[in-house]
């Protein structure tokens, strides 16, 4: 589990297109640390109030900031571009298609600030920047397994090496659902709250299954069968038989197992010939899909027994005392 560092250049390289950024100056100094995952407006600081100021965002100028510094006179406005570039700020960007002026320009580059231009509105471009570093500096990591999305329900299968994953997974593709990921799934913590599965671009669309090799799963089966991305509802880890000692009959309790600080649902599944992995693991999703529709078939069981066993204690007479 790591959170990445991020520079300018990976911000601008990777969201150049959907924020429409052109680099105005500072092409050298693109390696600047961006350190907080989100975006802030300098026109309190260039009012000369500093206290609060989010230097390790990336700065936005829209009109307001632009236009108050075009009514300060020559030297004031090159005091305040002093005084700004003074904090290490990682880059500027002028939003509306606003162009900064000579003595900006100059000023940025004895700081070595990159600075960008967009033509999008000053909070079109905050709120789609934000979503987009909020993204970068996601906590990520990766699980061990195979993962599947049956109907809705995102679920990574583990087990050991020659235990019947691969079966399992194929044989749950071939019942119409698609593979996430095949034996290394890349997980990313979505807004703190969502594991957010995906396999690495190299090796989507591809699974390897023991005797026959790698198998390109779109080929084979359709386009349908591959996922990009899924959340993650369930993890379900396949065990021989003998090494499950104590198997849950009656569910009452569901098991938890952390990713990324997330509680994700874990279920085992005792493994021995003759029983249908794919069938078990996709019973154990529609299971998830219930309970997240407020049903609990054991809880359901255990409160009607429990009625019956009241009501039959009430039938029963009591005996007088002596």
């Amino acid at each position: 589990m790591e959170r990445p560092s991020v520079t300018v250049e990976q911000f601008f390289k990777g969201h150049a297109a959907p924020l429409q950024m052109r680099l105005l100056a500072g092409d050298e100094k693109l390696q600047r640390i961006i350190r907080e995952p989100t975006v802030n407006r300098p026109g309190l600081a260039l009012s000369g109030f500093t206290r609060y100021f989010a230097y390790k965002r990336v700065q936005v100028m829209g009109h307001a900031e632009v236009y108050y510094l075009r009514e300060l006179r020559r030297e004031e406005r090159e005091a305040r571009f002093a005084y700004l570039f003074a904090y290490k700020i990682p880059c500027i960007v002028f939003s509306r298609s606003l162009k900064p002026d000579k003595e900006f320009l100059a000023a940025a580059e004895q700081a070595g600030v990159p600075i960008f231009q967009s033509p999008l509105v000053t909070m079109k471009f905050i709120n789609l920047a934000t979503l987009g570093l909020e993204l970068m500096f996601a906590l990520r990591g990766t699980e061990l397994g195979s993962m599947v999305d049956i109907l809705g329900v995102g679920v990574i299968i583990r087990g050991e090496s020659g235990i019947g994953k691969s079966e399992a997974v194929l044989a749950l593709i071939e019942r119409g659902y698609s593979l996430v990921a095949d034996d290394v799934v890349k997980v990313v913590l979505s807004d703190n709250r969502e594991v957010i599965c995906t396999s690495a671009e190299l090796t989507r669309d591809h699974m390897e299954v023991r005797g026959i090799g790698i198998i390109n799963v779109a080929q084979m089966f359709g386009v349908k069968a591959i996922r990009k991305e899924k959340s993650l509802d369930l993890i379900v880890s396949l065990k021989h038989w003998d090494e499950v000692k104590d198997v849950d009959r009656l569910g009452l309790e569901t098991e938890y197992v952390k990713v990324l600080g997330v509680d994700i649902p874990h279920v085992t599944i005792p493994v021995r010939p003759g029983r249908d992995l794919a069938r078990l693991v996709e019973v154990a999703a529609f299971q998830v899909k219930l309970r997240k529709s407020g049903y609990n078939a054991a809880e359901d069981l255990n409160k009607r027994l429990l009625a019956q066993m009241a009501e039959k204690a009430a039938e029963t007479p009591v005996p007088p005392e002596s």
